[in-house]
């Protein structure tokens, strides 16, 4: 399959309804809309999204039905950037090539647009005549999947471990694994398990899909360590080796780039192996696996 087309084609998709789905600069306060739109608007590649639909579609389902959450994905990984990019955090002057949020808009409202995203998305998932046609309990399970990968068991947890974990020299590969599995790996999960959910999966199936959202989650993370180190700015979008200056713990930290890379490919093959179940169907999530470790930015 072509799958810069592929991506592209999604791309596409997920922004359009983005654009329907958030408010507008002209609503009040347009302030922090203008400053929400900012940030989604940025050049994201749309990663978790377009997995969320592709996992509906292998398991059968209509990725209509999945487009209201896999914006609400989008929104809730926007904000965690906007969140990480503060002074108070990592305190990044550009993300993407860009100015960061709180660069352009000031600290206060980078804050209250991050709020605001991660608030959307649950008003979004939760809106029932967005959701016509599901079943009521799945998306029950899909809102507690997202916010349990979101909060401090998910990615806030993995984002805490992170930040301690920063300049320290006795950090062991397990606290790195949960750091990753976590501050990352979590919603790239929820976003496959959604999907299938929302497409009407359960036993066999969803279980593979899982399988295949833990193993990709933690390889994107892998994969992005080694970029930091190998990639120029334009490529990874901030400063290259910022991961190293701040002693950040990461698989090439801990185990050498050559040894992550190699882990980053075993998590690719476990990721392939999960969906030996099934056809041609599932080549998207195939492709989208070999793109994560293999991708130059």
């Amino acid at each position: 399959m072509d799958l810069k087309s592929y991506l592209k084609e999604r791309c596409a998709l997920v922004d359009e309804a983005l654009d329907r789905f958030l408010p507008k600069e002209t609503e009040l306060p347009h302030n922090v809309h203008k400053a929400m739109r900012y940030s989604v608007f940025a050049g994201g590649k749309r990663v978790r999204p377009i997995l969320m639909l592709a996992a509906c579609e292998v398991v059968g389902g209509d990725t209509g039905r999945a487009m209201p959450a896999a914006c609400a994905m989008e929104m809730i990984h926007t904000y965690s950037l906007i969140h990480d990019d503060l002074p108070a955090m990592d305190d990044d002057d550009f993300r993407r090539g860009s100015p960061t949020n709180h660069k352009v808009f000031g600290e206060a409202i980078a804050i209250l647009a991050g709020d605001a995203l991660l608030t959307e998305a649950f008003k979004l998932t939760s809106d029932l005549r967005l959701a016509e046609g599901c079943d009521p309990s799945a998306l029950l399970a899909v809102i507690h999947e997202i916010a349990t990968s979101a909060g401090s068991s998910g990615m806030v947890g993995g984002q805490v471990i992170d930040m301690e974990s920063e300049g320290r020299q006795d950090i062991d590969l397990p606290t790195v694994k949960y750091i990753h599995t976590h501050k990352t790996g979590a919603l790239i999960k929820a976003s496959v398990v959604s999907g299938a959910l929302l497409g009407g999966s359960s036993g066999d199936k969803l279980a593979a899909v899982t399988r295949y959202g833990e193993a990709v989650g933690l390889a994107f993370q892998i994969a992005d360590d080694i970029l930091d180190i190998e990639g120029t700015t334009e490529e990874i979008g901030k400063d290259a080796g910022s991961d190293q200056a701040r002693g950040k713990a990461t698989f090439p930290a801990v185990l050498g780039v050559a040894a992550a890379r190699e882990a980053a490919r075993g998590m690719m093959g476990e990721a392939l192996r999960s969906l030996e179940i099934f056809g041609a169907e599932a080549d998207p999530l195939r492709e989208i696996a070999r793109y994560i470790v293999q991708r130059k930015n």
